[in-house]
């Protein structure tokens, strides 16, 4: 049979190898313990679906006709008054927010809906969510990785991701180092996209949005913010996020995503403002993620691990000083799998990804394990 033959090249060739392809046989190590896999390798939530959440999404669902790619109003509303409540977002329009069908969707196509392509620059964290480098080269754009960025010299960037708290280490930026990111972008008319997925689950310290009045003075002018109802309200399956900030920018987002069909279901803009409604189930969430995260931490400290930065987020940032390679097998020895650092780039390949994710039996599961060395 004779392969189809795709006359420019397939775009896959682009991109590089998926990164969890890469586990495979650390993963069936630890599958294959006695007592089960306690995969710690993802950060997808374990916890049920708050009932006030799934009763807004089946309130709808007999609703037969399309949604909107801008998304109800009432979801608008909601994302504004939430990104108040919670972070203190203020001067927010609702105009100027945008449903997206999870951010990761968000996060790959950014580059090229922006117009971005081969004479642009696009700046990433040194250590960094794969995505990101994944949206430039879907772009065609070029790509540095750079957390200083007088490292860029006299390139100008046409956008520049950051992401804090981190995934996956968890770092969180201040004030002040977001304060220059504007204010280095502004000088050069460069956009700046927050990835802001983990802003709800700071357990040291104090994180702050890209649009917070202490870091742009309340002008979102080429600023986006990024969000997700993945971690707190546990909608991963849902594909709920959003993004706010610039409104001409998000109008600019919104006539293409119209183009291409990139509409959020309705069910789930319901479902979505709901939790965007309601505080006290993000809460309650937060306070198990807080719990699960203080028993592992204690006795990765106890194995020989050491712990950096993860002041937030639903990782522990960990190394044992040796190839991340090396503690994966390590770790899948005792039926543990977690993510090698080299995923996220190449300064981290003496670090792993713990995710905090599994369940409390799991969580026990794996400190028993770490204890019996």
């Amino acid at each position: 049979m004779r392969s189809a033959v795709l006359p420019r090249g397939r775009v896959s060739g682009l991109l590089p190898d998926f990164p969890w392809d890469t586990i495979a046989s650390a993963k069936a190590k630890a599958v294959a313990h006695p007592g089960g896999i306690v995969d710690l390798s993802v950060g997808t939530p374990v916890d049920p679906v708050d009932p006030l959440i799934r009763t807004a999404l089946s309130s709808v669902a007999e609703v037969p006709g399309y949604p909107t790619t801008h998304g109800t109003p009432e979801l608008r509303a909601a994302a504004v008054d939430a990104l108040k409540r919670r972070y203190g977002i203020t001067g927010l329009d609702p105009a100027a927010v945008l449903p997206a069908i999870g951010t990761k969707e968000l996060i790959a196509a950014l580059p090229r809906q922006l117009g971005l392509g081969a004479s642009d620059l696009v700046v990433i964290p040194e250590v960094a969510y794969p995505t990101y480098e994944v949206g430039a080269l879907l772009a065609g754009a070029q790509v540095v990785r750079a957390d200083g960025l007088t490292r860029l010299g006299p390139r100008t960037p046409a956008l520049i991701f950051v992401n804090s708290p981190s995934n996956p280490t968890g770092r969180v930026l201040g004030v002040d180092h977001l304060r220059k990111v504007v204010a280095y972008a502004r000088e050069r008319e460069a956009i700046v996209a927050s990835d802001e997925c983990y802003l709800g689950l700071v357990w040291e310290g104090r994180a702050v949005s890209l649009l917070d009045p202490e870091v742009c003075d309340g002008d979102h002018t080429n600023l986006l913010a990024m969000h997700s109802l993945s971690k707190t309200s546990n909608l991963a399956s849902y594909r709920a996020g959003f993004v706010a900030g610039d409104r001409a920018l998000i109008a600019e987002l919104l006539e293409v995503r119209k183009h291409a069909g990139m509409m959020v279901p309705f069910p789930i803009q319901a479902a979505m403002t709901a939790a965007l409604s309601d505080d006290a189930h993000e809460a309650r969430q937060r306070e198990r993620y807080r719990a699960r995260r203080e028993i592992l931490r204690k006795a990765l400290v106890g194995a020989g691990f050491r712990i950096d930065h993860s002041e937030a987020g639903l990782y522990l940032w960990s190394t044992r000083g040796e190839p991340c390679r090396t503690t994966l097998d390590w770790l899948a020895d005792r039926g543990i799998l977690a993510a090698p650092g080299d995923f996220y780039g190449p300064v981290a390949s003496q670090h792993v990804r713990i995710a905090l994710t599994a369940s409390d039996e799991r969580i026990a599961a794996a400190v028993e394990r770490l204890a019996a060395g």
